[in-house]
């Protein structure tokens, strides 16, 4: 069962699978390139369900549970990756409907995915694996994109409690957190999928954030090399999945930061994010 499944990490991870014989439920907001996917993937003979869904809205998630569990009879695998970016402004900048898209595509979207599957994958019994989609923003922090940052922080923190809550109750699911830094997806492009779409005025260091966002991100690693790591951590149960080994220095300056109560440097952090 995957989110945001038409394209980008998604599509990888649904192909990867797809490669391991596993069962498809693919979720999306964008029904074409749903389709072709989908397409794609019974052409290549995986069985395959494909179920347009907004995964802010609980209804939908709902809904999108009892299709898989009416076409397949169980969830073994979840992976809450569905997720959009946000405009390069500062924090008092973003509009309230700003804020409450990001939150719904990002955040609510992976606490709908937990409360609707989790307890039907508990009561399977078995061995299972969730993994939510993060990224590398949800172990840093950086000026101009505040909601996306905001929503990644939250969801390495709530993956961190299933982790735990799962260990407590001695259930035989495991769950992971996808980290990765920049991958070559269309997430520059996610204002194509919302609703109320409006023109943006970005200032020239703002207009400098988005092009940096996405030159960074078409240099970015393909989306089949972070599928395998996914596959590979679940095979491992491994709970931290990073894509990007050269961005652990990176983290680490975050945390020598909080260890030693120092102030952020703005222009360190800068240069060292624009660099690669």
């Amino acid at each position: 069962m995957i989110t945001g499944a038409a394209s980008g990490i998604g599509r990888a991870m649904a192909f990867r699978f797809a490669h391991e014989g596993m069962k498809l439920v693919l979720a999306d907001i964008e029904q074409p390139t749903l389709d072709n996917t989908a397409r794609e993937l019974a052409a290549a003979g995986a069985s395959v369900l494909a179920v347009q869904t907004n995964v802010a809205k609980l209804a939908e998630v709902e809904t999108l549970a009892s299709r898989a569990m009416n076409k397949f009879g169980r969830v073994d695998v979840l992976c809450n990756n569905a997720g959009v970016g946000s405009a390069p402004r500062p924090c008092w900048e973003q509009t309230n409907a700003d804020w409450e898209w990001v939150i719904g595509a990002n955040l609510w979207s992976v606490i709908h995915g937990i409360r609707t599957f989790v307890p039907l994958m508990i009561r399977q019994d078995s061995e299972g694996h969730i993994v939510n989609t993060a990224s590398m923003a949800g172990l840093l922090g950086l000026g101009n994109f505040g909601p996306y940052y905001a929503t990644k922080h939250a969801v390495v923190s709530i993956s961190e409690s299933l982790h735990f809550e799962l260990a407590f109750r001695g259930s035989k699911l495991k769950a992971s957190v996808l980290c990765p830094a920049f991958v070559n997806t269309r997430i520059g492009e996610s204002e194509r999928n919302r609703p109320d779409r409006q023109p943006v005025s970005l200032t020239p260091l703002e207009q400098q954030f988005g092009e940096a966002f996405r030159t960074a991100l078409h240099a970015g690693i393909p989306p089949a090399d972070v599928a395998e790591k996914v596959v590979e951590a679940i095979r491992e149960e491994k709970f931290y999945i990073l894509t990007h080994p050269e961005r652990k220095t990176d983290f680490a300056w975050r945390a020598g930061n909080i260890l030693e109560e120092r102030n952020p440097d703005p222009q360190a952090l800068l240069a060292a994010l624009l660099k690669r």
